[in-house]
């Protein structure tokens, strides 16, 4: 039987892993911690993902448990046109340094150790195709989703955008998010869970840090588009009359 009770500090079995992610700073986490995904995968029940995943459910609410009071992140109360300005800083900016930082890390890692660890050519390949997927994608958000928010954040009624409504464009962006969390749970399998072998040198364990640290912001930068952003949109499009 589903636990339905509700608590400021237990989540109840029955909510959502998007809606347990934007409840508390430190949930993002205690899901990471037991291989929970609440990013492409938030829109299931804590119930449901812990039995498909294979945990105790009850386990996870004692963890989440532990963290205290409910007090939600800033960023779940901004409106559409904040939040992408605060996604564009943080999560955009993040990619921007970092995709290109562990690229070249990745090259330096491999030109060394290639030889020995092979699976570091699996590891490259997986890498590349996610900044292949992200780089693009970053461009296509900061240069014409996030400018037609921004547009209907300040209108009075919903603009005549060129792709007609803004769920045609969030359906291409949920896509390319759900691609790159296939790419990230290949990478984190290639690397055995971004553990560096024991001969490993700084770079080999700073790359492996970087990597899980990559998959961490990503996983979180997802999960408020996917969970906060895209609904917020779409919902204040349909009040001003759109589609």
């Amino acid at each position: 039987m589903t636990d339905t009770t509700t608590s400021p500090a237990t989540p109840p079995l029955a909510a959502t892993l998007g809606e347990i992610a934007t409840r508390h700073p430190g949930a993002p986490a205690v899901l990471e911690a037991f291989g929970l995904d609440y990013c492409c995968g938030g829109d299931a029940t804590l119930a449901d993902a812990a039995a498909a995943a294979g945990v105790d459910a009850h386990e996870v609410v004692a963890a989440l448990a532990d963290l205290g009071d409910d007090a939600p992140e800033p960023w779940a109360h901004l409106g559409p046109a904040e939040l992408v300005d605060h996604l564009e800083a943080t999560h955009h900016r993040h990619l921007d340094a970092e995709l290109p930082r562990l690229g070249a890390l990745l090259d330096k890692v491999v030109g060394v150790h290639g030889a020995r660890h092979r699976e570091l050519a699996d590891v490259q390949r997986c890498f590349e195709e996610l900044r292949a997927e992200l780089e693009p994608h970053l461009v296509k958000e900061e240069r014409i989703l996030f400018p037609m928010v921004r547009e209907l954040a300040t209108a009075t009624s919903a603009p005549a955008f060129h792709c007609g409504t803004l769920r045609n464009p969030i359906s291409q962006m949920l896509r390319e998010h759900g691609r790159a969390g296939e790419l990230l749970a290949e990478l984190r399998d290639r690397t055995g869970d971004f553990t560096p072998p024991p001969d490993a040198c700084a770079s080999f364990t700073a790359l492996y840090d970087g990597l899980g640290a990559l998959e961490l912001d990503t996983h979180l930068h997802v999960h408020k588009e996917n969970h906060v952003l895209f609904p917020a949109v779409l919902e204040l499009e349909h009040r001003l009359g759109g589609a």
